[in-house]
């Protein structure tokens, strides 16, 4: 799949779609152009009726992602209408990850710093190597980690977790990442592709529909009641009981043999 920069490297295996960080020279730190082609994979993965679910990783040895490129704010891109379009771009990607309609899981190998966790906390399903090391620096930045990325930390780890991260901006392994909820799994270095891919293929056998409906619902549940929308989940409950695939489903079950499932 040809993107916009070669920052960014997009693929389609089975019904996986890999996104890959391919930036290693900086250990895989964002720039404008990798949001930009990052955007540009997941509307083309959201359409590909053959991805059922989209895995994040970044290149080389040392990094999923170590954060944004801080190059980028130092070399002063002070022209107003390009400021507009990076932050358009930026709420743009951070709505495709919200809106996605798909599973995303991020495998997570080394650095996932600043921005390369506001990331990885945009996923549904967070599998690191034990070698992996997180963090938000902005306090020793002089900067302030976005109101968004605030709100994913805290629905993951709680406010009082949150703050202790945010204020002293320390670092934590893997294991305690895993321990206060950051992540669903840990596994050895050797051993993280084949498990992502395990769980992958898991995911790909199960229903599409029912997959979308659970991640849609669990999305609204986690939002304010007052602005949930009940209609929304409804509607998916009642496009599941109708489907193709809740016939097959009880077919397999009853012929005791896998379904196969169409997403339809």
């Amino acid at each position: 799949m040809k993107l916009s920069s070669d920052k960014m490297i997009a693929e389609v295996d089975g019904h996986i779609g890999w996104l890959t960080f391919n930036n290693p020279q900086k250990r895989n730190a964002i720039s404008h152009e990798m949001r930009a082609a990052s955007l540009e994979a997941l509307d083309a993965f959201e359409n590909d009726d053959r991805v059922r679910v989209v895995i994040l990783k970044g290149a080389g040895e040392h990094a999923f992602i170590s954060g944004a490129d801080i190059n980028q704010f130092e070399k002063g891109e002070r022209g107003e209408e390009q400021r507009r379009q990076h932050e358009a771009t930026s709420e743009n990607l951070r709505s495709r990850y919200d809106e996605f309609s798909k599973p995303i899981v991020a495998m997570i190998h080394g650095f996932c710093l600043g921005g390369g966790l506001l990331t990885a906390m945009a996923t549904d399903m967070r599998i690191a190597s034990d070698d992996a090391v997180f963090g938000i620096p902005a306090a020793r930045l002089g900067v302030a980690y976005p109101m968004y990325g605030t709100k994913k930390l805290i629905d993951l780890v709680g406010p009082a977790k949150a703050k202790e991260i945010l204020f002293t901006a320390n670092r934590l392994d893997a294991a305690e990442a895993h321990r206060i909820g950051l992540l669903n799994q840990v596994v050895p270095r050797a051993e993280l592709e084949s498990t992502v891919r395990k769980l992958a293929a898991t995911l790909c056998d199960n229903a599409p529909l029912s997959i979308r409906a659970a991640k849609l619902m669990i999305d609204e549940i986690m939002k304010d009641e007052s602005i949930r929308n009940k209609g929304t989940c409804d509607a998916v409950l009642s496009a599941c009981m109708k489907s193709e695939d809740f016939i097959e489903g009880r077919r397999a079950f009853a012929e005791k043999r896998r379904p196969a499932f169409k997403g339809k």
